[in-house]
């Protein structure tokens, strides 16, 4: 690996020089993406299309949630393996430009269970890791009985309305056009139709879609989804009640009665979002504000965050073996305790106070050996990679972190007929076996890793970021925020920087991370994969000290940061009508 020579901006405001944090760093890597500057807005999404449907918003004068509502909405149609308007998502909003008073909030927009779950709904293949999470037919996986009663729009059209400046249709309308028109298929999504292929098949809707001709669409072809134009037309009309009760909604209810799904209308007609306030840490001197339970991305991510402050990560150096190895062993105790204690607040009591605690840290940090792996209680949890990640930033400094996914690729791989429209498989997050903190009922909110975040400085944002990844996204997230401020790297670094992930069996490390240091880890005892990815593309923005913003996307999806740089003319500005009036040469 090579690092590449940045300026290690959050590294300086800790205290850090460049002179220092040279001297500290390890080994290096070569960025494969370049940074978007801009002065009055950044929208980073994993497709360029939705990032420029944010983009367009921006310019038209719209605000940062309006740009993050229009890029959500296009990332259904062009990246529709990952996210829809039939999925689940957790959203952090910093809303200091608001001229009703500043806001800083969290938007649940996660899946519930049907009232018809229940604990033993599913049967489990195994009561051991690796196949723990999975039940027997891919139940939970696949088809109509892994369906959760959908958050993702509701979610949306609440932000839009409270907080937006644009109307449902105005944001609505990059993707419909890309609907209508079709657009072309990228490489990624080339690659997650061949690999979903053979499950598509399954499905009659969801292959004349993706499979026309009994093949997957192909790079560079051109995917035109009418029926999927005509669901996001019947919003834009009608707004969430299209889904929540009003004609799509109705059919998929009756879709799910006649092939042996749980939905109900009664199920869509209860939905209701959750408002939260973020959980919130420190780490060397920034504010770490996350997403609460249900999701166990923000809380895990301090705790991870508390038990290294002890120690001189810098000097570890990036990429060495006892970096890594201190950062599986942190990872690894955080696990442990996700397993039992996390899940959604109305049905389990979280101890998040006690999770995110300097104190607890210490006491879970003394078990930590520097020289041998321990064997930290592995906790056992589940969670799709396949998610989609929006960070948006305008000239007022509003900021919005939005995660959000239909959970595995291409969700549950089923679309009612006539709607164009994937279902999720969020139910595949629930475990299977009855009696456990994460075991369905009726109503739950399942539990996810996703951890769209903000890091302040004395109330002001420095960075906000967020990627897919399942259980592998809050410490994604943790890789990066370590490389800022510990490593000194610029967010381009940061984002693209080789990861490695565990949760208590194996230690999957990017195949970029050097032999020797692999080796090295093994040598101490952990059980080493070499992998070509972890988790999927992280989407970030720094907000720099001159005012201005800095986007960046990373290699493992089509990440695209769009600034906007520019504006109106000075006050005054106008032709002249004549030769006569006009000024002197």
């Amino acid at each position: 690996m090579t690092r590449g020579s940045g300026n290690g901006p959050l590294a300086i405001l800790a205290g850090m020089t460049p002179q220092d944090w040279r001297a500290r760093a390890g080994t290096t890597f070569e960025t494969e993406k370049r940074p978007a500057n801009a002065a009055r807005g950044m929208v980073v999404t994993n497709h360029p299309l939705a990032s420029a449907a944010g983009a367009e918003m921006l310019a038209a004068g719209g605000n940062a949630v309006d740009a993050a509502v229009a890029s959500l909405f296009a990332l259904t149609v062009v990246e529709p393996m990952m996210v829809g308007v039939f999925g689940a998502g957790h959203a952090q909003l910093f809303l200091p430009g608001r001229a009703a008073g500043p806001v800083h909030t969290v938007i649940d927009g996660y899946t519930t269970a049907p009232a018809a779950a229940t604990a033993d709904m599913y049967r489990p293949v195994s009561d051991s890791w690796p196949d723990y999470m999975e039940a027997k037919d891919r139940e939970n996986t696949v088809g109509l009985r892994s369906v959760g009663v959908p958050g993702t729009l509701a979610a949306w059209c609440e932000m839009l309305a409270r907080f937006g400046t644009l109307d449902l249709a105005a944001v609505m309308a990059p993707a419909i056009r890309h609907a209508e028109r079709g657009f072309r298929v990228t490489g990624y999504l080339s690659e997650c139709l061949a690999e979903s292929a053979t499950d598509l098949a399954r499905f009659p809707d969801s292959a004349r879609v993706f499979l026309p001709g009994g093949a997957p669409i192909e790079h560079g072809d051109l995917l035109v989804q009418a029926d999927c134009a005509a669901t996001l037309r019947a919003i834009a009309a009608d707004g969430p009640a299209a889904l929540y009760g009003g004609a799509v909604g109705r059919r998929v209810v009756e879709h799910m009665a006649q092939a042996g799904g749980l939905l109900t209308l009664d199920d869509l007609g209860r939905y209701r979002t959750v408002e939260r306030a973020p959980v919130r840490g420190t780490y060397r001197g920034f504010e770490i504000a996350g997403c609460p339970p249900p999701t166990g991305g923000g809380i895990h991510l301090i705790q991870i965050l508390n038990v290294l402050e002890a120690y001189d990560v810098a000097a570890l150096g990036y990429g060495t073996i006892d970096g890594m190895h201190l950062l599986a062993e942190a990872l690894k105790i955080a696990f442990a305790d996700r397993a039992v204690a996390t899940g959604d607040p109305a049905f389990v009591d979280v101890p998040v106070a006690k999770l995110v605690a300097k104190d607890y840290a210490a006491v879970r940090r003394a078990a930590i050996d520097m020289a041998k792996a321990g064997a930290h209680v592995a906790g056992v949890a589940a969670g799709s990679p396949h998610t989609t990640h929006v960070t948006v930033a305008d000239a007022d400094g509003n900021v919005v972190a939005a995660t959000q996914t239909i959970n595995s690729l291409f969700g549950s791989k089923a679309m009612a007929p006539g709607t164009g429209m994937l279902l999720n498989n969020t139910m595949a997050l629930f475990d299977p076996h009855p009696g456990h903190t994460l075991s369905a009922a009726p109503g739950k909110r399942m539990t996810s890793s996703m951890a769209p975040t903000i890091v302040l400085r004395d109330g002001h944002p420095v960075v906000a970021l967020g990627l897919p990844g399942g259980v592998r996204i809050f410490t994604s997230v943790l890789q990066a925020l370590v490389n800022l401020i510990d490593h000194g790297m610029t967010l381009q670094e940061a984002v693209e920087a080789p990861r490695m992930w565990t949760q208590g069996q194996e230690v999957e490390v990017e195949t970029a991370v050097a032999q020797s240091v692999r080796a090295g880890l093994t040598a101490r005892g952990h059980h080493v994969v070499p992998v070509a990815h972890v988790a999927g593309g992280m989407g970030a923005i720094m907000f720099m000290d001159d005012g201005s913003l800095t986007g960046a996307s990373c290699w493992r999806a089509d990440g695209t940061p769009i600034g906007i740089g520019g504006g109106h003319a000075r006050p005054g500005i106008r032709f002249w009508p004549d030769r006569r009036t006009a000024p002197p040469a």
